[in-house]
């Protein structure tokens, strides 16, 4: 008998915000904000947002297979040669089919292990940065390029109020308005902005 205190974890992703990027003078690309909102004990921070583009929810999705193989991974939306990024019906379709890939891997435990999966969502790291911090091949952990991405990331300096409520991590309510994003209005519109991270990946 679980204690009626206890709350039932759940994981909020949204997938939003495409933005055309520059990749360079000839080409271009379209990125989409990842806003992750959960109290699972599974993710270092309760609320985060990242911007990702197709082909890194690809290398995402191969990774995942490759590590889960008796599992049958959810499809990505089909990249199409007939693609337009300037038709906003195309956009959005791809937009929706992403959100709803990462629904369906955030609800099975075995992927929710990989941690692949928490540096896609929670930094802004590249794929090749990634696959060396997972190898061990980073002087950072996992949890290191976490908290490192939230914190520079934070929209005012709170770097007291952090003192004052790591001092009460076992209150339940702080989680959340720890996470590094700041409180809990902030964290909804997030201010996620193409930052200088994710245009060097």
């Amino acid at each position: 008998m679980t204690p009626k205190h206890e709350k039932q974890e759940f994981v909020t992703v949204l997938v939003r915000d495409p933005r055309t990027q520059k990749e360079d003078s000839w080409h271009s690309y379209i990125d989409y904000e990842i806003f992750i909102h959960t109290n699972s004990m599974c993710f270092t921070r309760k609320t985060s947002c990242v911007r990702r583009r197709f082909r890194e929810f690809v290398w995402l999705r191969q990774r995942l297979q490759s590590n889960a193989v008796l599992i049958q991974l959810p499809e990505l939306p089909s990249k199409t040669p007939f693609f337009n990024m300037n038709n906003p019906h195309h956009v959005d379709h791809r937009r929706q089919g992403l959100q709803e890939f990462l629904e369906k891997i955030l609800q099975d435990t075995l992927l929710l292990s990989d941690s692949r999966l928490h540096l896609f969502l929670q930094t802004q790291l590249s794929p090749e940065d990634m696959e060396a911090c997972v190898s061990g091949q980073t002087k950072y952990s996992v949890a290191d390029a976490i908290h490192k991405f939230a914190s520079l990331n934070r929209r005012f300096p709170i770097e007291d109020e952090e003192k004052k409520k790591g001092k009460n991590d076992a209150d339940s309510d702080s989680e959340s308005s720890s996470s590094g994003l700041g409180p809990s209005d902030d964290s909804i519109s997030c201010g996620c902005k193409a930052s200088p991270a994710s245009e060097e990946s």
